[in-house]
């Protein structure tokens, strides 16, 4: 057999994991069109009047199509009580809604430490089932929150569902990973990405005011998700475990060769036996290392301190912003129909992370970052540029708009997907876990921050929002300059010399020098 082989077993069973990864990218896009209805259905289950809408305006800003009329008692003359208790509630409207966009991350944050720990206490596959029961009942807590306290279910729901994602960011690249032949690893993995971005792109269309995106339908859509999860959890029965998991953690060789066998398509499964074979010797003769210890012994600071700040600036970069927020910012640019507008932006996405895929392993993870970042601030400002000067030149809406769309394209260029590589490589098989689950808590975290902080940012700043967002872009490309090392095709042990170098001391870098034969994009999360 050659290693390239390509089955139907390795097709379906690497299509069934990146529904997981599909489920993700939805998720994280699926709360961004139907904003304004979901905050006018808000407003209705809580009372708060429709004419109320002047003191929510600087959050909500008016949504290309008219919200349902809604009959309210008269209200009296305006009087200072009143008029203080119209701004709470506009402000308690603001912080729902933030909590909607927001709690996502929480569950991701919390469930991102332990989706290898499941994997190894279930295995793959029924880890990744298990997981599905979340998803399962955070979409049906989403598809019935109009028939109940709809902010209450949004949030909750929102927040299980996160905590699925977070289990699955880490669960589907290791399965790939695990389950792919040597030379397609890469190619393979880069699909929990991809399957991502389709995702957005998915939900940003099923948002259209025609299909789910209205008045009446907006909860289907938050509920679709549970077919996803029934569907994936009947399609996993049929899928091979990891062969790898079968022999390293339980060692059961005969198990790891029946499942090779169905994946390669061949009886003969030698070569690939042998490659795991090395890859069990090589984590046993390195111990764990603990979260704690990648700060307390000087071998692993530094890289664990450039892994940090890799992923704050992927998430502090305003790219979380605009898929977030997207509409709201092409409505704000005098785009007639935003929606569109931020299809495209999802389009885009989609493209270029399929770009990347190639790119990635011909160029320096360094030097793809450093272009990205380097293309997102001038974007930034050019984005920004468009917004104050839009109401003295209305052809500035373009600039923000083609601002927006190259934004986008530069990220998924280098900072969407190389923190993942650069973490993975910046370590050997005993640290590598912790650092893994530290930087996916931390990447999390940002997000988080982001999603919770934009608007209230936006309302301060106004059109001046994204030279704060370029500013920050700035700082870490001057910091990934001076500071991060190139990885591509170099030795563990070369890695830590490089560290050393750029810190100027001598301190010993991780006994391991095993070459990266096994990394590679299967790490994107």
């Amino acid at each position: 057999m050659t290693d390239d082989k390509v089955t139907g077993t390795l097709v379906f069973t690497v299509f069934t994991a990146v529904l997981g990864s599909f489920q993700f990218g939805y998720d994280i896009g699926v709360i961004n069109a139907p904003q304004q209805i979901i905050i006018s259905h808000y407003r209705l289950v809580l009372g708060v009047p429709l004419d109320e809408r002047k003191a929510i305006n600087s959050y909500v800003i008016n949504s290309t199509h008219e919200m349902p009329t809604i009959s309210y008692p008269v209200i009296p003359t305006p009087t200072p009580f009143v008029e203080d208790e119209s701004v709470a509630s506009a402000g308690m409207i603001t912080m729902l809604w933030s909590l909607s966009v927001s709690s996502f991350a929480v569950g991701g944050m919390i469930a991102s430490f332990f989706g290898g720990w499941l994997g190894d206490q279930l295995g793959r596959i029924k880890a990744m089932m298990a997981a599905n029961i979340l998803s399962l009942l955070g979409a049906l807590l989403m598809g019935f929150s109009k028939l109940g306290p709809s902010h209450i279910l949004i949030i909750s729901g929102r927040s299980i569902s996160g905590l699925y994602c977070g289990l699955i960011s880490g669960l589907v690249p290791m399965y790939i990973g695990e389950i792919a032949p040597t030379t397609l690893r890469g190619a393979l993995g880069t699909l929990h990405q991809l399957a991502i971005v389709t995702g957005i792109l998915v939900s940003q269309i099923v948002g259209l005011d025609f299909i789910l995106g209205n008045p009446d339908l907006w909860h289907i859509m938050l509920g679709l998700p549970a077919g996803r999860a029934l569907f994936q959890t009947v399609l996993l029965f049929f899928c091979p475990e990891s062969p790898r998991y079968l022999y390293i953690k339980l060692e059961e060789e005969a198990k790891a060769k029946k499942s090779l066998k169905r994946l390669r398509g061949c009886s003969d499964v030698s070569k690939d036996m042998a490659e795991i074979r090395k890859e069990k010797e090589e984590v046993s003769s390195e111990q764990k290392v603990s979260i704690i210890q990648l700060f307390s012994n000087s071998s692993y600071r530094k890289p664990i301190l450039v892994s940090l700040m890799l992923h704050m600036a992927q998430q502090f970069s305003g790219i979380n912003a605009i898929f977030y927020y997207s509409t709201s910012i092409f409505e704000s640019a005098g785009v007639s129909q935003p929606v569109y507008a931020t299809i495209g932006v999802g389009a885009v996405n989609t493209i270029f992370t399929a770009v990347s895929v190639f790119l990635v392993e011909k160029a320096g993870r360094r030097s793809l970052f450093l272009i990205g970042m380097s293309g997102m601030f001038f974007c930034a400002i050019f984005m920004s540029v468009g917004l104050v000067f839009l109401e003295k030149l209305e052809w500035m809406s373009y600039v923000s708009m083609i601002a927006i769309f190259l934004f986008v394209s530069f990220f998924e260029i280098g900072p969407g997907p190389i923190p993942w590589f650069m973490v993975a490589e910046f370590f050997s098989q005993g640290p590598r876990p912790a650092a893994l689950a530290l930087a996916a808590f931390s990447n999390w975290v940002c997000n988080f921050i982001v999603a919770v902080c934009f608007q209230y940012i936006a309302d301060f700043c106004g059109p001046y929002v994204f030279f704060l967002f370029a500013g920050i872009v700035l700082l870490f490309t001057l910091f990934t300059f001076f500071k991060v090392p190139e990885t591509k095709g170099k030795s563990f042990e070369e890695i830590a010399a490089e560290f050393r170098k750029k810190k100027g001391g001598s301190s010993p870098g991780p006994k391991a020098a095993v070459e990266m034969e096994f990394l590679g994009p299967s790490d994107t999360v």
